[in-house]
């Protein structure tokens, strides 16, 4: 889950997490073999909120913008920190009306532009827009409930005419509308198919879920029964959120354990998730911490992990050992209270060591399909 506005809304759902998080196993499963004869990250990102806690509700200043974020493109060697920035949030409500105000344009947020997008890619980094986050759920149900085709047709022609991927975080917790998010994911599809080789960027379309399978429950199990899967694969793969604080070692590895074997005391079960169909996810800057994810990679959660994520085994799905990478929430200014990821916070010794460690591909590889 994130919280990127620090409003009410964000707040109870945060409570909410926070008690589903409570009960995780006293251990995590062993990792089933090293980090030196694991799989490396093929996916290494940052969500990233712009100056104004995720409205990207300006045009940015380019040179303002390089010099708030210059460390995701350039980790102390010219080599970019990540190999893929996910640019958050779109509306989906504002996007299917098309609002025009003074924060959007045909309902694209106005910071959300050509040259956000080229600052990344010209330097090899993937990039994608993040359509929802907690704070727009109720916006996302009144567009499945409005025109859910239309939607993913607008959502398709915003990646065409910016050259990029889309990720769907819709955090309803309880009955989400998963008619109407097959009917948007038909729509984008129709428009633009599922491609293994990741050649295209507008191909990409990815989903969000918990941190383990105790929260979005409904939303987990249809995704992963019927859009993640190895033999049929609808979407690219699937991010385990942040929780409502940053987990121990032990404590994210339990939860990433938790899609990997899935939920089969569940009605109707949650079925595992292959390694290779999803990403763990940690915090970078957190309240008023910055955490070592951005400054020091050795004592980071990201370090603590990279054994276990690079070797964990399949286990009821896939064939392939290893998660497929890590996500980091949030670059620049998550929420309006709270630390940035801005000098002197930049984050070259956290998640840029980390790309070094870990040996990062950049630009993203094609990603395994099993």
């Amino acid at each position: 889950m994130r919280v990127p506005f620090g409003n009410v809304k964000s707040f109870a759902a945060a409570a909410v997490l926070v008690a589903a998080a409570a009960v995780v196993p006293a251990a995590a499963p062993a990792a089933s073999a090293s980090a030196a004869a694991g799989t490396p990250p093929q996916v290494y990102g940052a969500w990233q909120c712009s100056n104004d806690a995720c409205t990207w509700a300006t045009v940015r200043d380019m040179a303002d913008f390089d010099q708030a974020n210059h460390w995701l493109i350039d980790r102390g060697d010219g080599r970019p920190s990540v190999n893929l920035v996910v640019l958050s949030f779109v509306n989906p409500l504002t996007l299917l009306n098309g609002t025009t105000n003074s924060g959007n344009t045909n309902g694209v947020p106005v910071g959300m532009n050509q040259a956000v997008v080229n600052y990344f890619t010209s330097h090899g980094i993937r990039v994608m827009l993040s359509i929802g986050g907690i704070t727009y759920t109720d916006d996302w149900n009144t567009a499945l409930s409005q025109n859910p085709t239309l939607l993913g047709q607008k959502a398709a022609a915003l990646a065409s005419q910016l050259g990029v991927g889309m990720e769907i975080d819709y955090e309803q917790s309880a009955g989400p509308n998963t008619a109407g998010l097959q009917a948007f994911i038909d729509a984008y599809r129709a428009a633009h198919p599922y491609d293994a080789s990741g050649a295209d960027p507008t191909a990409r379309l990815t989903i969000d879920v918990a941190a383990g399978d105790r929260w979005l429950i409904d939303l987990d199990q249809y995704a992963t029964a019927n859009w993640l899967t190895t033999s049929k694969p609808v979407l690219d793969y699937a991010n385990a959120m942040v929780p409502s604080k940053q987990p121990s070692a032990s404590g994210a590895e339990s939860n990433w354990q938790e899609h990997l074997a899935g939920k089969s005391n569940y009605s109707p079960a949650i079925p595992p998730l292959a390694p290779a169909k999803f990403t763990g996810s940690l915090y970078i800057a957190e309240g008023s911490q910055v955490r070592p994810e951005c400054t020091d990679f050795p004592s980071s959660v990201t370090s603590g992990t990279s054994a276990w994520t690079q070797g964990a085994a399949p286990a009821g799905a896939g064939t392939t050992t290893g998660m497929l990478g890590y996500m980091f929430w949030a670059a620049e200014r998550p929420s309006t209270r709270g630390v940035t990821t801005t000098p002197p916070n930049s984050c070259e010794g956290g998640v840029g060591a980390g790309a070094t460690a870990l040996t990062v591909p950049v630009p993203m590889p094609p990603l395994r399909q099993n």
